[in-house]
């Protein structure tokens, strides 16, 4: 398999300037280690187990990290002009939330069938939404929105900038739990886990950092089997915050680079994570936010044994009808 393409890796002092720059724009947040029979049965006693509660961050998910990021690299005039995405809910929220802060507007695409709930956030933060029927005819549409309006794109997972905000999350977690053995991070378009990868390996060079991947939006995983960056024909996962239809050459090479591993899990084991976070965490976090938990009570489980793990749960915005069906979905496949 050929080596990926060069391309710029943020530094640590990069990472520290990036923080500093977002303030209290974004939350620092909180770790728990997590004690409680049903995860020492799922995953041993001797297995330590630490949260990043990053569901806890503004807007629910990590996604302000590398959406503020990417907009507060704008000069003055191009933010003035505003900005749009393409998102199947959480970046258009985290979107809409830093053009708010930031002072300008946003217009952001949706498909269809993205959650009432996610809508109804966007729409909280002040963003414009437009709907597509589907995830290529919204690529489009904001296509057309930054040629009309000269309007920036802000993208939901390439490019330098976008990781270099949530490689801010990675180095967090590891100032905080500077221990670990391993870190388990969600994996979509790749861009939450190249720049936490990219973080964890400078800082802990011995700390393993395995991504997880939905079997039905397994685009990351195919990527790394071609060595190049490949689309998928159709998602096929309740984790659409982990459903991109392509991989891109930045977030690519990244977590070719800085990844130890990658692993697939099933919607059902997400479904199982999700309601195993709910009874014993009290947490009540969407399927992408449960990938993790899933990668390490399953394909992880015997791997990871009696090792310091760090688990990512990276967001929580799903509706309460939505989470209570897949909590229903877990009981019934038991």
């Amino acid at each position: 398999m050929a080596d990926p393409p060069q391309v710029h890796v943020p530094s640590l002092s990069d990472i520290e300037a990036a923080r500093a720059r977002l303030g209290d724009r974004v939350a620092t947040t909180p770790i728990h280690v997590w004690r409680g029979p049903e995860i020492v049965e799922a995953v041993g006693a001797e297995t330590e187990v630490v949260l990043k509660l990053e569901l806890w961050q503004h807007t629910g998910t990590f996604k302000p990290r590398g959406a503020l990021t990417v907009m507060q690299s704008l000069d003055a005039d191009a933010l003035a002009r505003g900005v749009t995405a393409v998102s199947a809910g959480n970046h258009a929220i985290a979107v809409a939330y830093a053009a708010k802060i930031l002072g300008t507007s946003a217009k952001v695409v949706m498909t269809k069938m993205a959650s009432p709930y996610r809508k109804e956030m966007c729409r909280r933060y002040g963003a414009e939404i437009l709907l597509a029927d589907d995830v290529q005819a919204a690529f489009a549409m904001v296509k057309e929105i930054e040629a009309a309006e000269a309007r920036s794109f802000v993208h939901p997972f390439e490019g330098p900038n976008t990781a270099l905000g949530t490689a801010t999350l990675g180095l967090e977690f590891i100032h905080q739990a500077p221990q670990l053995d391993a870190v388990i991070v969600a994996v979509g378009g790749g861009g939450l886990a190249a720049g936490v990868a990219a973080a964890i390996k400078q800082a802990r060079p011995s700390c393993l950092v395995i991504g997880v991947e939905p079997e039905g939006a397994d685009t990351m995983s195919r990527s790394f089997a071609a060595g190049r960056p490949v689309s998928i024909d159709k998602v096929r996962t309740i984790a659409d915050s982990l459903a991109p239809p392509h991989a891109l050459p930045y977030s690519f090479a990244m977590c070719r680079r800085f990844l130890d591993d990658l692993v697939l899990i099933d919607d059902d084991a997400m479904r199982r994570a999700m309601a195993l976070l709910f009874r014993e965490m009290k947490l009540a976090v969407e399927p992408a936010g449960a990938a993790s938990t899933a990668a390490l009570t399953g394909p992880l489980r015997d791997r990871l044994r009696g090792k310091r793990v760090g688990v990512i749960v990276c967001g929580a915005n799903l509706d309460a009808a939505g989470f209570t069906r897949e909590l229903m979905a877990a009981e019934m496949a038991a």
